[in-house]
């Protein structure tokens, strides 16, 4: 063998061992890197995508891109509110989106997003990571390929009420209305007499300027100042009745979760936890400041009226009650479980 060949052999050698070494898990020499898409499911102005995409770029950090966490805005992969579905398929790794926009597979999704009656943000994040709520959750998921974990879940403040054209100074002023209102919330107000639709948050301002619409909820002060609802409606509502939390979830692909080594799934559950909690004490802090910039745009802020407040918290107890009858067990479960925290969480207060 001439010398040129036999340092070509060498040389290619070498290059198959390293190569073996960059495919091995756990290999110091190299470590094949990972690259994820998330997508949140609001437009890119809502403050819920600013924190995912915040999150997803923290992770790129932290783990040296070792992972590498793509941040999409809702929509931009898959139809708003199909995130679950994209992460189950394997079309997004991982989504930060509500619960409820699920309720086409899981009736019990409603419970843990905005839910009328419900346990306000602080309760909500507190059963979720320590009463069994994400346990909860997962099993409610069982047969697809998506899980969570205690820490991702966002509480959120209470939402609006409503944004409104229309005053309202009581029940009766809730017959006919046309609102958007998703969730178990726009089934609630249904059965009270109002005209709920489901719209996606970003077509909320256009639809309002049409007319197609007399008010909507959506999500929080911060959030909604942001999206310059004031422009669109001169009514604010506030009561923390219909959803004394706007939650909402990361929600990740179980096939992709469990490729990442040890050391990287800490690190995400970590920043999930640390972020979601951040975007909660954020927005508490913009929506005490967003009240006054509401006024000063010339909005009426008012509270919504007893009467209706009072009706709808009625409306919520028998509708769960009948719920918990006819859809199968995990739904009693769920609701129950949520019920007993919450009593015991007002014991205390």
């Amino acid at each position: 063998m001439c010398i040129r060949n036999k340092h070509f052999g060498i040389l290619m050698i070498m290059m198959m061992v390293a190569a073996m070494l960059m495919l091995q898990p756990g290999a110091s020499f190299a470590e094949k890197k990972i690259i994820w898409k998330s997508s949140g499911h609001g437009p890119a102005s809502d403050p819920s995508q600013i924190f995912h995409d915040k999150l997803c770029n923290a992770i790129t950090e932290a783990t040296a891109g070792r992972l590498t966490v793509k941040p999409f805005v809702g929509g931009s992969i898959v139809p708003a509110y199909k995130e679950l579905d994209a992460v189950d398929q394997g079309v997004l790794d991982m989504a930060y989106t509500c619960p409820m926009y699920n309720l086409d597979k899981w009736p019990a999704a409603g419970l843990i997003s905005s839910r009328p009656g419900g346990l306000p943000g602080e309760a909500l994040r507190t059963w979720f990571n320590y009463g069994g709520g994400a346990d909860l959750l997962n099993k409610m998921m069982k047969g697809y390929n998506v899980m969570t974990f205690p820490g991702a879940l966002a509480p959120l403040p209470e939402e609006v009420f409503f944004h409104s054209k229309v005053e309202l100074k009581s029940l009766a002023d809730i017959k006919g209305l046309k609102a958007r209102c998703m969730g178990d919330g726009g089934e609630i107000l249904k059965r009270m007499g109002a005209a709920t639709v489901i719209i996606p948050g970003g077509q909320l301002y256009e639809a309002m300027q049409r007319g197609t619409i007399d008010a909507f909820e959506y999500s929080t002060l911060a959030s909604n100042w942001k999206m310059h609802f004031s422009e669109v409606a001169p009514y604010v509502y506030l009561s923390p009745v219909r959803a004394p939390s706007d939650p909402q979830v990361f929600f990740v692909n179980k096939t992709s979760w469990a490729k990442l080594p040890d050391d990287i799934k800490i690190i995400v559950q970590s920043l999930i936890d640390k972020w979601t909690q951040a975007q909660h004490e954020f927005l508490v802090a913009e929506s005490v400041k967003a009240v006054d910039k509401f006024r000063e745009a010339g909005n009426k802020v008012f509270k919504v009226p007893t009467d209706i407040e009072e009706a709808l918290i009625a409306e919520a107890e028998k509708f769960y009650e009948e719920k918990s009858k006819s859809e199968a067990p995990l739904f009693a479960e769920i609701y129950n479980s949520m019920k007993n925290f919450g009593k015991a969480y007002s014991a205390i207060k």
